[in-house]
């Protein structure tokens, strides 16, 4: 069983917008500083965004700045990524990592965004 799924991934054009979904299962959630990573062939995993537990704190990638807003919902163990002004260069398989920062950690499979004309 994953305590990580993720979803919402697709085929876009560029300009267009997705909203990818991770949700979160047999964790607490609250308890968990949560992320999203890309990656695509022959290159290392990327940090996109992270969340910080209560949902205060965010961080980007400069890549995405201004374009791309994480989020979560602790009422339903959910985070989320919205991405607007989607560009050729975002596309890659997204992933979501959960981490407590003392030992759990955990990944989900991803979800791949498609960004082409």
């Amino acid at each position: 069983q994953e305590h990580l799924v993720e979803s919402g991934g697709g085929l876009v054009q560029p300009g267009g917008s997705l909203r990818l979904s991770c949700a979160v299962s047999d964790l607490t959630f609250l308890f968990y500083w949560m992320s999203w990573y890309r990656q695509t062939p022959g290159k290392e995993r990327e940090l996109v965004a992270t969340i910080s537990p209560s949902g205060e704190s965010t961080r980007y990638a400069e890549s995405v700045k201004g374009r791309f807003t994480i989020s979560r919902d602790n009422d339903k163990d959910t985070m989320y990524l919205q991405m607007d002004s989607l560009k050729l260069d975002d596309t890659a398989m997204y992933y979501c990592r959960a981490d407590d920062k003392i030992g759990g950690d955990y990944w989900g499979l991803g979800t791949r965004v498609t960004v082409s004309s």
